[in-house]
């Protein structure tokens, strides 16, 4: 238990539903933090509490603006059989831009979600990246 430090209101940990917004859509989630026993109140968010609203958020961003969304990056890489630094010095970003985009922490450009779809579709095509590189 804790006390809620503007109110004094005594705070249990609890799950609670919370609806995200982004221009014109939303999603809601189940947040997780202190809140009032009784129904309403402010509740207090500590620790990785928010991550399900980042995260909620940043795949209705990924939605409006027709961009991949981190999972949809990972499966792609993970079919191309690339390794998050090797992704990056193939395709762009440099070595740790993977790691951004599957976290979530960085939203994939709209030419590399363009990029990742067509090499999903055919993945012969990735050789010839490598080739050029190589060159």
């Amino acid at each position: 238990m804790k006390i809620h430090p503007d109110t004094g209101e005594k705070l249990i940990r609890d799950v609670r539903p919370v609806t995200v917004r982004y221009e014109g859509r939303e999603r809601t989630v189940k947040l997780p933090g202190w809140y009032p026993a009784k129904k309403g109140g402010d509740g207090l968010h500590v620790g990785d509490d928010m991550a399900v609203v980042d995260r909620a958020l940043l795949e209705l961003r990924a939605e409006v603006h027709d961009v991949l969304k981190p999972d949809e990056v990972r499966a792609i890489r993970l079919h191309l059989k690339l390794s998050q630094r090797k992704a990056g010095e193939l395709l762009g970003g440099g070595p740790r831009a993977f790691q951004k985009y599957e976290s979530g922490e960085v939203l994939v450009s709209k030419p590399m979600a363009q990029l990742l779809r067509l090499l999903e579709k055919d993945p012969r095509r990735l050789k010839e990246l490598v080739r050029n590189i190589a060159a």
